[in-house]
């Protein structure tokens, strides 16, 4: 049985480098993936994107999207998000982590799929250190020069997770 991977551009293209998910996805939809990957931005739709996984039974998730972890900017990041996740959640209560419609950490976005009775499959971030979040549309050329890296590396652990049923991390950071 082959493993059915979602590949989940994130972020909001109104806000500098925070883009970067979306344009990786974009230019993936045009590159040759397994026929098992689905490929959609997301933009700042986390709730939906909840719901996808929760619905969707992916064995295995891709999501994309600036992650600040305190490289230099346009450093690429391959995180293995399983179970105890690697990526930093945002801000929550003792209820939860804090939902905004208009846009969700994918920490956030697992913890709500968890409080809705779904359980993800397999988890990664391919991640970007971002230069700038600030208002306004394009990516900075350190973010930007990043891309058709991030495209190469989606694209492997995507064929990993269909080939081989499961991914080595290591062999996809830098």
């Amino acid at each position: 049985m082959t493993s059915t991977v979602l590949i989940a551009g994130i972020g909001n293209v109104f806000h500098g480098d925070d883009g970067f998910g979306v344009e990786v996805v974009n230019r993936l939809s045009t590159r040759d993936l397994p026929p098992e990957a689905v490929v959609a931005d997301y933009g700042i739709r986390g709730v939906h994107l909840a719901y996808e996984l929760l619905d969707g039974g992916y064995a295995t998730t891709i999501f994309v999207d600036a992650t600040r972890r305190g490289g230099d900017p346009g450093t690429l990041y391959v995180l293995d998000a399983d179970p105890a996740t690697d990526i930093a959640a945002p801000e929550h209560s003792d209820e939860g982590p804090v939902i905004d419609a208009h846009g969700m950490h994918p920490a956030a976005v697992l913890a709500l799929l968890r409080r809705l009775g779904g359980t993800p499959g397999r988890v990664f971030v391919v991640g970007c250190e971002p230069l700038t979040l600030a208002e306004g549309m394009g990516l900075s050329a350190p973010v930007a020069a990043a891309v058709d890296e991030a495209v190469a590396r989606v694209r492997e652990l995507a064929t990993d997770a269909v080939e081989r049923g499961g991914v080595d991390v290591s062999r996809h950071s830098r």
